[in-house]
């Protein structure tokens, strides 16, 4: 009898199964991007980013890319047509409060994307913060973007930013010229703010020395971030982690440099406590760790 008492009190206070609970609403990021099989890059590497920083993340696919660390061995674009359609689907029905775009591929699809977004945000009425990482190259060395295409990302979709995220092999691509120290990279990214009049993160990952410097033009000021240079690392997604984590801040409502300081926090962070694993070349195979904070 006391055990059917303790049962019978239990099953009172379980709620009904039509009982209302309040319904969680979070942030809305959308990346537009290649998707990674070995999911450190790419869309994969956004949506861990997004989950981990409290934002719901949606996805458009521009390519799929066969790769791990270090190598690419293949990538199949997506039409220009599909991509367009996930965009549209995504913006006409998700309250999205923030974009940004990755490995884009062809000039056909920065096109499309750049069309979509332009006659989206014009149908709901509001632009978008939208955070752009032009992925060129792999952190391999792998040629990811058509060479047809960089004057379109730049006549087309850098106009559209709130941001544009390139490391120094890219700016130099964009400029023409080498970028090797600190002096030149402020003199690199005062050039592509005034020459695209968007706000421009000059990445200096690659640059020798114990600090991994990054500099903000924005607004006629430049502000750096920098934080301890994680060395000995075997894996890539850095770009993609860096402004997905930028895009959640802007989609959680942080003012820009805010949403750059604790993104470079977080990438920063993802490095130093990286998974590790062997191939079976006997090569290490790191990935960031999304959720080491």
């Amino acid at each position: 009898m006391p055990e059917r008492r303790v049962r019978k009190k239990a099953n009172e206070e379980r709620p009904a199964p039509n009982a209302q609970h309040p319904i969680p609403s979070i942030p809305v990021a959308l990346t537009i991007a290649g998707s990674d099989s070995s999911a450190g890059a790419g869309i994969q590497a956004d949506l861990k980013t997004f989950s981990a920083l409290g934002v719901y993340g949606l996805t458009a696919v521009t390519c799929v890319v066969a790769e791990i660390p270090g190598k690419v061995s293949r990538i199949e674009p997506m039409s220009a047509k599909i991509v367009r359609e996930q965009i549209a689907v995504l913006l006409e029905n998700f309250p999205v409060a923030a974009v940004k775009t990755g490995l884009l591929y062809s000039a056909e699809v920065i096109s499309a994307v750049a069309r979509a977004l332009i006659d989206l945000t014009g149908k709901i009425g509001r632009k978008l913060p939208l955070v752009i990482d032009p992925v060129l190259v792999a952190t391999g060395g792998a040629k990811l973007l058509r060479a047809n295409a960089i004057e379109l990302y730049k006549k087309e979709l850098f106009p559209l930013a709130t941001l544009i995220t390139p490391n120094l092999d890219e700016a130099a691509k964009l400029l023409g010229q080498p970028i090797g120290d600190l002096a030149t990279m402020r003199i690199a990214g005062k050039k592509l703010a005034e020459k695209y009049g968007v706000s421009i993160l000059l990445k200096g990952g690659h640059l020798t020395g114990n600090q991994a410097v990054d500099l903000l033009f924005a607004n006629d000021h430049v502000i750096k971030f920098s934080a301890p240079f994680v060395r000995g690392v075997s894996t890539h997604g850095t770009g993609c982690t860096y402004s997905a984590a930028i895009a959640a801040g802007l989609a959680s409502g942080l003012l820009l440099e805010d949403a750059i300081g604790r993104a470079k926090k977080f990438v920063n962070a993802s490095i130093a406590r990286r998974f590790r694993w062997t191939s079976s070349s006997g090569k290490n195979l790191d990935a960031l760790n999304h959720f080491s904070l």
